[in-house]
């Protein structure tokens, strides 16, 4: 029996110790201190043991400083460990540091830290500034001052600026500024011809004008790729102009005549009172003859006198009106 205690209690420690070896393995990375001290680079396990009680993966602070150490750079690992609680890519920051240092760019952790923080890829960043990117303009239209249009293309050769990158303008900038340096170079332009003939005159325009300030990108060059004559605009514009007064011409024409048909509305109507008036003032005569027959003011011979008179004068215009009718030429029989 005592022999059996004895067995069971060397089993049971075994299985404690084993237990406690698997937990402290577990809990510090002795792998990763092992490549660490291989690579000499100077983390030890109180560093690692804080890693895990500040919930920081060590792998993703070790792996990345060996980087940066065998690349021949000096880097602490509080600083790699401070950039991740950020919430910064600690492995694409010393990937960025790491090619800086060989294409002899002057990068620091901090600049590096501060890019990757404001949501640009660093990385891409100095491979753009080993490796210039060209940005190509949509198709823009502009009108020389002899009314052609033109459509050109251009483009833009760009190094991103590390020093800029934190608070400078992207792309969407850059291509921005070019365009509206394209329409201007083309617009003062005297006609299109002298712009189809040097095509290069806009990229010089452009690149006086300084449109990578405030940018986080150089302008290297600017190269127009395309040149399009379009449309006529000047001509078209004048033909709408033409139109148009045109159609004000039509309309105050039908103001003027619609004014003459009143007019002469109103006067037809004026006319047809005064003839009504005429009528019934003839009308009242009679009255009046019969009236004064009544009174005495007026004789019987007085009254023939008046009739013979008006006989006459009858007959006088029937006999004008006669005489005007044999003065008209007449049409030969056939």
């Amino acid at each position: 029996m005592p022999e059996l205690e004895f067995v069971s209690g060397t089993l049971i420690l075994a299985v404690v110790i084993l237990v406690f070896a698997v937990f402290i393995l577990s809990f510090i990375p002795l792998g990763l201190w092992i490549s660490a001290k291989a690579a000499g680079v100077k983390v030890g396990i109180v560093d690692l043991i804080g890693m895990r009680l500040r919930r920081i993966p060590p792998k993703r602070i070790v792996e990345p400083l060996i980087k940066v150490i065998k690349a021949g750079l000096d880097l602490e690992v509080n600083k790699l460990e401070a950039h991740y609680l950020a919430g910064g890519n600690v492995d694409r920051v010393a990937n960025a540091l790491i090619a800086a240092h060989r294409a002899e760019i002057s990068l620091e952790f901090q600049r590096a830290a501060a890019i990757d923080l404001a949501g640009r890829d660093v990385l891409q960043a100095v491979q753009m500034s080993v490796n210039p990117k060209v940005i190509e303009t949509p198709q823009i239209a502009a009108v020389a001052k002899d009314g052609i249009e033109l459509k050109s293309r251009a483009r833009v050769t760009v190094r991103a600026n590390i020093d800029r990158l934190v608070g400078g303008a992207g792309e969407e900038t850059i291509i921005a500024r070019v365009g509206e340096g394209m329409v201007s170079t083309i617009g003062s332009a005297t006609n299109h011809k002298a712009v189809l003939e040097n095509p290069d005159s806009i990229s010089y325009t452009v690149l006086d004008k300084g449109l990578d300030a405030g940018t986080a990108f150089e302008i290297l060059s600017i190269d127009i790729a395309d040149v399009d004559v379009g449309q006529n605009i000047g001509a078209r514009l004048e033909t709408d102009r033409a139109d148009a007064d045109k159609r004000i011409a039509q309309a105050r024409a039908e103001e003027r005549r619609a004014m003459a048909v009143a007019v002469e509305q109103e006067m037809l109507a004026r006319v047809q009172e005064m003839q009504a008036k005429v009528v019934e003032a003839q009308s009242e005569v009679p009255k009046a003859l019969a009236e004064a027959l009544r009174s005495g003011r007026l004789g019987a011979l007085d009254y023939y006198q008046l009739q013979n008179v008006m006989a006459d004068t009858s007959m006088r215009e029937s006999i004008g009106k006669g005489v005007d009718d044999e003065r008209e030429p007449r049409e030969p029989k056939s």
